[in-house]
């Protein structure tokens, strides 16, 4: 943002709102002022029609006339006329309305519209003496009015509302009219003062780039006046001098730093086809830790292609090796787009992990988008393997969160940066699981709990849904872990019976067999025949009739991988 636009945001801002404060204060004053006399006169006029009625009921008790219709109506017409006398605009009408609600008497035609007569009425009711509005005949109207008893009259003075107030609304224009014109004014005094401080900036600004650009280090800056900008030029010119004296020293060393560069650029993009990247940089920070090992909770991926040894057989060497090295491209690119590190390729599988050599507190989130990505990614390969009349490639994938021990494991002639631990084994068996549950991706129940922790930290979570589908105790293990299937998004089916799924977990681990075999009965049936329903019904059929003993945990032993 320029400097003159700057001075312009900051001092018109004050002025605009000085002027605007200051003519809103005049404003108010004149319009408080003039709507004050108009009341007043209002008011007067009011009173002195009221002395007047006065009076001639007065004449009329004096003299015995009361009695007499005659003479009340001389009376009432004497009241009229004084009331036409006193009016000074011809939108001024003074009238009266009897107890019926009949005008009774007024200075000028006037008809009362449907329900302007109720509204009078109930405005007059509350005996407000002050001024009043109401639409009358018609048309917007204040007034002020007072209950003469003798007559049984309600006698209003009214005015339209435009006449009565038309002196304020002009006040009003010209406020208007003052502050526009004293902001123009202030604008144009504003650029003439900030042309007047930013144009020597500007000038040597020029200059600046004009050195730049020719990268002429011996050419100056003119200092045009004695004062900041002066300074500035001054200090600008002292400091290219002492880039010129500093330029050949900086192309002795920049030789040699681009040689040295060229040479770890060698060594990183060499080694970064074995080792992850961000090991790399901490490795080129601090060599001596790289030796150590360290203890990390990190969320550990596995995948695997289904079937591949039997689409091997069916292929070309160079074939197969080229559909590798593109299902590896896509899904590894997906692992490092969401931070994640590949650990190694064990034949057709992939092993990554999130958490290290980096922790974040989203690690076993990114994990799983990763494994519902990879798996996403399969339809366009497998589009380009039916072009190319190749096999289409299909994988299962398994995800745990857990302890593990990281870091550079091996021997001095051959190290990995790796993780080992019982947290990657059942990681491994999973993705094994997959098959077993005829799904494509399985997480445990610690990468569950994980996900549920983040979803109350983040408000940006995405919608993700789980299925329950068993506790197993895997193979060579006795303590059960819960296992899982996620997506992104459900049918209309799944959308129904995954919910009534889970409620069937909930009662299957209740012991309440009959019960969780209704709702697993009822998934089977939405969702077409389901695998893990039946199984899981199978089980409560026959736990219903032949119970599980105390202590049933409901974990299944599997018996392999």
């Amino acid at each position: 943002m320029k400097i003159r636009l700057k001075f312009f945001l900051v001092i018109l801002p004050l002025i605009i709102v000085t002027l605007s404060l200051a003519e809103t204060a005049s404003y108010f004053n004149a319009v408080n002022g003039v709507s004050r006399l108009a009341r007043q006169l209002l008011g007067f006029k009011l009173g002195e029609l009221e002395k007047y009625a006065d009076n001639q009921w007065s004449l009329l008790v004096e003299n015995n006339y009361a009695g007499r219709p005659d003479m009340v109506e001389a009376a009432k017409k004497a009241v009229e006329m004084y009331g036409r006398s006193i009016i000074l605009s011809d939108s001024e009408i003074i009238f009266a309305l009897d107890g019926d609600g009949n005008i009774a008497m007024a200075t000028s035609p006037l008809e009362l519209r449907e329900g302007e007569l109720a509204f009078l009425s109930a405005l007059l009711s509350a005996e407000n003496p002050g001024l009043q509005n109401a639409v009358i005949g018609g048309e917007k109207r204040v007034f002020q009015a007072f209950y003469f008893t003798p007559f049984e009259w309600h006698v209003l003075i009214s005015e339209e509302s435009g006449v009565f107030y038309q002196d304020a609304n002009r006040i009003a224009a010209q406020t208007l009219v003052t502050l526009g014109l004293a902001v123009t004014a202030a604008v144009a005094l504003l650029i003439m003062i900030a042309s007047h401080l930013t144009n020597p900036l500007g000038r040597i600004v020029k200059a600046m780039n004009n050195i730049i650009n020719s990268a002429d280090l011996s050419s100056r800056v003119e200092v045009e006046y004695r004062d900041e900008t002066g300074r500035l030029a001054y200090t600008f010119n002292r400091m290219i001098g002492e880039l010129d004296n500093a330029y050949a020293q900086i192309k002795r060393y920049a030789f040699d730093a681009v040689l040295a560069g060229k040479k770890e650029e060698r060594i990183r993009q060499i080694f970064q086809k074995y080792v992850p990247k961000d090991v790399i940089e901490r490795f080129f920070a601090s060599p001596e830790k790289m030796l150590v090992g360290d203890k990390r909770r990190l969320s550990i991926l596995f995948s695997d292609i289904r079937s591949f040894t039997t689409i091997s057989e069916g292929m070309a060497p160079d074939d197969l090796v080229n559909s590798l090295n593109r299902y590896f491209s896509g899904q590894v690119d997906i692992i490092y787009n969401r931070r994640g590190i590949v650990d190694k390729y064990i034949g057709d599988a992939i092993m990554a992990f999130w958490g290290a050599p980096e922790k974040h507190d989203d690690d076993a989130l990114q994990s799983v988008l990763s494994g519902l990505d990879m798996i996403d990614a399969l339809a366009g390969f497998n589009e380009t393997q039916r072009r190319l009349g190749k096999p289409e490639f299909h994988i299962g994938v398994g995800i745990n969160y857990g302890e593990v021990t990281v870091g550079n494991i091996g021997s001095e002639r051959k190290m990995d940066y790796t993780v080992i631990g019982d947290a990657v084994n059942l990681a491994s068996r999973m993705e094994g699981l997959t098959k077993t549950c005829r799904q494509d991706i399985l997480i445990s129940g610690s990468v569950y709990e994980e996900l549920r922790k983040q979803r109350t930290l983040s408000a940006d979570y995405p919608a993700l849904y789980f299925r329950l589908l068993d506790t197993v105790a895997v193979k060579g293990k006795t303590k059960g872990v819960k296992i899982y299937t996620i997506k992104r998004s459900l049918s209309p089916a799944e959308s129904a019976a995954w919910p009534i799924h889970n409620e069937g977990m909930e009662l299957y681990y209740r012991r309440s067999f009959r019960e969780a075999a209704e709702k697993f009965k009822e998934v089977y049936r939405l969702l077409s025949k389901d695998f893990n329903a039946e199984i899981i019904y199978r089980r409560c059929v026959d736990y219903a009739s032949n119970p599980p003993p105390e202590g049933w945990d409901g974990v299944e032993v599997m018996k392999t991988k």
